[in-house]
């Protein structure tokens, strides 16, 4: 029963901590990443498919990905997609291959950015904190129930608490991490 909570605890707290490393990953840093086209997609002959399924995606240059349609009737679709998505990326082409540059980050846009990693962690906090929550509450409910005993009750919390600020660490790494990621040119 006891180990049941806590499992489930836990696994919440992980979903909080994957939420931020996949919100994180489509940040845009001033590096070129293929991440940032995660999501968008392209009319292939009416059918929106992923940008993925329908092209070559490379980072030749820190500072620029390329894009190679398999077809190259696919290169003003994947244009207007690129543009549509409003990533911040313009698009360029030679009629065989889409070439997105990415542009240097501005002290301002970097500070906006590093707001947003401080609020995607937070809310990761919040996701951890809730997780903590749910399973103190079942495992007082077990307690009041009798379905465990009150020494039971006392390590339970003790576990949960500390997974809790095993998560709060994590998360507090990764937005630091990022954030150094971000302000450094």
């Amino acid at each position: 029963m006891l180990d049941e909570v806590i499992n489930k605890a836990k696994d919440g707290m992980e979903k909080g901590l994957t939420a931020l490393k996949v919100n994180l990953s489509k940040l845009r840093t001033g590096r070129a990443s293929l991440v940032i086209l995660d999501g968008i997609k392209v009319d292939y002959y009416g059918t929106m498919s992923p940008l993925n399924q329908v092209a070559t995606l490379a980072v030749p240059e820190p500072r620029m990905i390329t894009i190679q349609p398999w077809e190259a009737t696919m290169i003003k679709p994947i244009e207007k997609a690129i543009e549509k998505a409003n990533i911040g990326l313009n698009p360029t082409s030679d009629g065989k291959i889409v070439r997105l540059p990415i542009p240097q980050l501005t002290e301002e846009r970097r500070k906006e950015i590093a707001k947003q990693i401080k609020n995607m962690s937070e809310e990761s906090r919040v996701a951890v904190r809730q997780a903590r929550k749910e399973a103190n509450d079942a495992l007082k409910k077990h307690e009041k129930d009798s379905k465990i005993s009150e020494d039971d009750l006392k390590r339970g919390t003790e576990q949960i608490q500390k997974a809790t600020d095993d998560y709060i660490k994590k998360i507090d790494q990764m937005a630091v991490a990022k954030e150094k990621d971000i302000m450094t040119v």
